[in-house]
Formats: structure tokens, sequence, C-alpha cells
């Protein structure tokens, strides 16, 4: 099968393009960035050179395809997201109409129709196209942006480290984890390897109309995952520490993310800590991959130190 992978050599669709060359598709990889060309040709695929946000390469590169995958990439130097999002995902469906692409693999998130992005719209475009839309929970990768909060440095890690540990921080116990959701709250956690693996599957599965699968590769509390980064970096004592919507909002603005993505992240958020998310994951409850915490946070600490 001639299928097109979006989203470059990134940690999903670098798997996926190596499984799906494996099983014997041929496979077109766009990235937007030149210097991938010969890394890109290196795995066995072709590569398309070109901008998402540009709908006349999107329909070229589509072009001859069977099979599509569709993710959107954050872009977190554009201040308007949700006008981002419409103008790929459209560019997508209008590539997918004019290409006459009979099978096309979406990739959300989670917690997607709480922020407003899920495929709605695009079910009526694509009537006659069978579509998977995959829904992976919370990136394990998403945890290494929070590895200097897991160092507790600086002010705010000594006055938050106070709220967390009370007397004991001022003797060096530092370091956790801060979210609008925490402490006891259930998540699901998931390996990009277990999301490459759930759409490489869908490309070889029959779907009528659309199928919705979640994905996820573990579920824990929030502490029960502190505590497990904790005992891999050298502190067992580490806690997540639930804030309010408010101040997650703030310590986003602080951080220089965009109005708009700021307030659809604590919204999702705020979903997962209210159960909102939950419910729905519990619908759809998958098959958990092979990569677990444990496992991922040896890769982890490799990096923290």
């Amino acid at each position: 099968m001639k299928i097109v992978i979006t989203g470059s050599l990134g940690n999903i669709s670098r798997p996926l393009t190596i499984a799906l060359i494996k099983k014997g598709h041929a496979v077109t990889v766009i990235s937007s960035n030149p210097a991938k060309l010969h890394e890109i040709e290196k795995s066995g695929a072709k590569a398309a050179i070109g901008s998402l946000s540009d709908a006349r390469f999107v329909n070229t590169a589509f072009s001859g395809a069977e099979a599509v995958y569709c993710m959107i990439p954050f872009d977190f130097s554009i201040a308007d997201q949700d006008a981002h999002m419409k103008q790929i995902l459209g560019n997508y469906v209008q590539a997918i109409r004019q290409n006459g692409i009979k099978k096309a693999i979406f990739l959300t998130g989670w917690a997607a129709e709480i922020a407003g992005h899920g495929l709605g719209p695009v079910l009526k475009e694509l009537e006659s196209v069978a579509i998977s839309e995959l829904r992976p929970a919370i990136f394990y990768t998403n945890f290494y942006q929070m590895m200097d909060m897991m160092r507790g440095k600086g002010m705010m890690g000594f006055i938050m480290g106070l709220q967390a540990y009370g007397i004991r921080a001022l003797f060096g116990r530092r370091g956790l984890l801060i979210g609008n959701y925490g402490a006891d709250d259930r998540i699901v956690l998931v390996a990009p390897e277990d999301i490459a693996a759930a759409a490489a599957e869908e490309f070889d599965t029959p779907v009528s109309g659309l199928k919705v699968r979640y994905v996820g590769s573990d579920e824990l509390t929030c502490n029960e995952a502190a505590a497990i980064f904790g005992k891999a970096i050298g502190k067992p004592w580490m806690k997540w520490m639930r804030i309010s919507d408010k101040q997650m909002l703030q310590g986003y603005k602080m951080a220089g993310l965009p109005q708009g993505l700021a307030t659809d992240l604590v919204k999702m958020q705020a979903a997962i800590h209210d159960g909102t998310i939950l419910a729905q994951y519990d619908r759809h409850r998958p098959v958990l991959g092979k990569v677990k915490l444990t496992d991922f946070v040896r890769e982890f600490a490799k990096k923290y130190i």
C-alpha cells in the first residue's frame, strides 16, 4: 500500500515509518525541514519537503497515496492555535478528497473534544473515507519539560518545596511535579512507540466510517507516577502537587505560551482532575501498550543527570 506519513521523523512518525516499511508498504514522509531529506531516504521512505500550511503542497504530496497518517504539529510561536489547527486540518481534508484517498488515520488526543479539536466537521466532508481517530493519553515525553520542576531549582522551586514538604524543604527536600490535576487523580500515560504501533495496526485493519481508538501504556495515580520518577532520580519523597486552574494558567503565561493555547491546556487538564476525560477513556478502554512508566524512567533518568 502507498502511504503518506506526516510529522517528519518525530517521536511517533519515525517508528511508524520503520514499522510500515518492514511490512512492505511504500512510504512517503512529509517534513518541513530540508535537512531531514537524507535521513528520511536512508530509512527507506520517500521524502516530501514542504509546509503543511501550504494546501497545494499537501495536495501534491498526497497524490497517488492509498492511505495517510495525519497529525497537526504544535507551533508554540503561533498565537491563534485554533486557526492554525483548522487550516492544516482543512488542507488534509481537501487533499484526501481531491486524491480519492479511502483510508485516513488522524492523531488527535484523549482531550481533543474538550478543547473543541475533535473530528466532527471532518466526518461530514469525508463520508466515503475509512477513518481511524487515535486518541493518545498523556505522553511520557512531556515529562522532559518538567525536569527543572523536579530539580526544585530557584526561588520558585524553594517556595513550592515548602508548600509540599514543609520544613524539610529547608534541608534539601525539593523537587516535585505540579499541575491543575495531581495527587491521587487517576491518569493514563503513553509511549510514542505504542502510539506508532497502534497506528501501524490501523493501516492493516478494515474500518467502516469512523473508528475511535484510545491509546495508553500505563494507568496509575499522579502520586504513584511521581514516586516512580522520584525513585529513578534519587528523590523517593517526590509528590505531584495539584494547584488551582488560575495558578496553572498564570504559570503557562509566565512561560510564554499564547493565551489561547494556555487556556486550552488548563481546560483539558481540569477535565482530567474532574474525571470527564477518564469517563470517555473508560468507555473505549484499550489494551495497554508495552512500554510502562518504569521502562521510560530509565531513559529519563539518564537525561536528568
